[in-house]
């Protein structure tokens, strides 16, 4: 059996009793940064070979994995912190599982993902989870409008030295909406920054210490706020094709996607 075991976010203290057990009784634990999980299994005095499986060797090493379920090898697999396969290797390891039908399970734990939900203090049903905005241009652009589109709380990773460049990049793309930074989620200085994205752009002006989360509710969730068809239209015909706008915009408005496409080209011919 593989197991994938999620570990603290920063507290160790979070870490179940479920998972300790497991690792004490696995034959190898395959993670991330083995000098990290070192810390971690050497605080609560547990010793078991240690093999690195990270983004760049995951695909190599679940070679070596399949082999050793299939001689009766009991394995783990962690990640940094928190959940394997979320925003974190540990997808490709699945996959070989399912593939050469080998059990494999999941041991719950800590999550930045479900902690910065709840403690944002925006409504968090549902949300959307987008992981790490990436820095190229165009994927970028791409993932933002995604995240316009979508009617509900997004929830993003975000290094501390590009978080208010996040925070303006969703300013531009969303209008000033409310969100949440959460900040070293689980340890000593942990920390909650709410209002609204002009408010938190000030409040970032200066590169914090530590990992973030950021939660942003889009506008169109703002109750009681009346949305223009035409102004939303405008605004994505900027960026996207007439065929992408109307896709858009017929989940943003809830509306039907032949309407919104003859309204993306009619917004289209005025704008020529």
């Amino acid at each position: 059996m593989l197991y994938l075991c999620a570990t603290p976010i920063g507290n160790l203290g979070d870490i179940t009793l479920r998972t300790l057990e497991t690792l004490k009784a696995c034959d190898a634990v395959y993670c991330e940064d083995t000098r990290r999980t070192a810390q971690l299994l050497n605080h609560f005095s547990i010793e078991k070979p240690l093999v690195s499986c990270h983004t760049h060797n995951e695909k190599m090493r679940s070679v070596e994995v399949v082999a050793a379920l299939k001689a009766g090898k009991e394995l783990v697999y962690v990640s940094d912190a928190g959940m394997p396969g979320v925003s974190d290797p540990g997808a490709v390891l699945v996959q070989a599982c399912i593939e050469n039908d080998l059990p494999f399970t999941v041991l719950p734990g800590a999550s930045a993902v479900l902690t910065a939900a709840v403690l944002s203090g925006l409504s968090s049903q549902p949300f959307s989870f987008f992981g790490f905005l990436p820095r190229e241009t165009k994927p970028r652009r791409q993932m933002l409008d995604a995240i316009a589109s979508t009617a509900h709380l997004c929830i993003l990773y975000e290094s501390p030295h590009r978080v208010q460049d996040t925070l303006k990049d969703l300013l531009d793309r969303l209008g000033d909406c409310e969100a949440a930074v959460l900040r070293e989620l689980t340890k000593k200085f942990e920390s909650v920054y709410r209002g609204r994205l002009t408010t938190l752009i000030e409040t970032f002006a200066e590169e914090p210490k530590g990992e973030c989360v950021i939660c942003v509710l889009p506008e169109l969730q703002q109750a009681g706020e009346a949305v223009d068809p035409t102004s939303v239209m405008d605004e994505l015909l900027k960026t996207l094709s007439v065929k992408d706008a109307a896709a858009v915009a017929a989940e943003k408005l809830h509306i039907p996607k032949k309407q919104a496409y003859a309204m993306a080209l009619e917004q289209k011919g005025k704008g020529e």
